[in-house]
């Protein structure tokens, strides 16, 4: 899905999982400023969507994912991951449910294996899951946001911490930059996410990443519910020992030219570049305020004030999951 509104003035196209959308529209710093400051949308319609309707739907959302849905109230946000039989993470998902419809938005791509496995779980249960990524686009609304969104205007609404999930109509996507822009690219949406400390699927995830690691627990994991593949994993760590690594938050040498990219190995600084690889950078970000910052996952037993290196920049730790 390439997005029509990378016509707009300054446009420039993001790359890898992210194409198909601007990653900045000529100002990065000034587009991040923007979102932190409750304006401006940012344009998401890559991500995939999926609608899951039937008078079933909630019940049997609720046997397949991390999270507790069975009584989802309409409009309130939930964050669920389905794992695989051993635990590890397979798909993130983002959903509201307005009454009669569930809205899931999931990482750009990732859609279709969902959608087909969704399909494989159905049963005799009265539902129907469908892909309307060419149907319907995502835009971003940043907290504090103050749009009034129409009425009709959006087809479903996931209100969270973090500003608005807007589901529209595709078409529309150039109408709703004309009334509610600045646009902002998606480079200042990652930013953000990094200082949140926010895991996203595919970036601080690889195939054997557990949802503990990462911080997940609580917020897409309901520890209260069984009954969905991979929760005897989920159980064990939980109750009885650790998870192998933890997400930490990283605060960069600012005096470096370039960023380290994803998969840049993270060792102890005293150990120096030749050291023991202790874990990996995931997502690294300029950010307005903070300078350069990444996201990394490192071994459990790292210590908490161990100074580290990101192949040779050095790298200050801030805990996101307790070792």
């Amino acid at each position: 899905m390439k997005s029509p509104l990378l016509s707009l003035p300054g446009a420039v196209p993001a790359e890898g999982p992210d194409e198909g959308v601007a990653a900045h529209y000529g100002d990065l710093f000034r587009e991040q400023r923007a979102l932190a400051d409750g304006t401006g949308f940012v344009d998401l319609s890559h991500r995939g969507v999926l609608t899951v309707t039937g008078d079933d739907r909630l019940s049997w959302l609720h046997l397949l994912i991390t999270q507790h849905v069975s009584e989802l109230p309409a409009g309130r946000a939930a964050e669920a991951l389905v794992l695989t039989a051993n635990g590890h993470i397979e798909h993130a998902l983002y959903l509201v449910d307005d009454g009669s419809t569930t809205w899931v938005h999931v990482e750009p791509g990732t859609q279709g294996a969902l959608l087909a496995y969704l399909e494989s779980m159905m049963f005799f249960y009265r539902v129907e899951v469908a892909d309307r990524t060419e149907e319907f686009a995502l835009v971003h609304l940043p907290a504090g946001s103050i749009v009034n969104l129409a009425e009709g205007e959006a087809a479903a609404v996931r209100e969270t911490p973090y500003g608005r999930d807007v589901f529209l109509e595709r078409g529309r996507l150039e109408e709703f930059a004309a009334a509610h822009g600045p646009a902002v690219g998606v480079l200042a949406h990652e930013a953000l996410r990094v200082e949140a400390h926010r895991p996203r699927l595919g970036f601080e995830t690889d195939h054997r990443t557990i949802p503990h690691e990462l911080g997940w627990i609580g917020t897409a994991v309901h520890l209260q519910k069984g009954c969905y593949r991979g929760q005897e994993t989920v159980a064990r760590v939980q109750n009885l020992g650790k998870p192998p690594r933890r997400l930490v938050f990283l605060h960069l040498d600012g005096s470096e030219v370039h960023l380290p990219g994803p998969g840049t190995p993270v060792r102890l600084a005293a150990d120096g570049p030749d050291g023991r690889k202790l874990g990996f950078v995931t997502t690294s970000a300029r950010h307005h305020e903070l300078g350069p910052i990444a996201l990394a996952l490192v071994k459990r037993n790292v210590p908490v004030d161990a100074e580290l290196i990101a192949e040779s920049t050095a790298a200050a730790q801030e805990v996101v999951v307790e070792p």
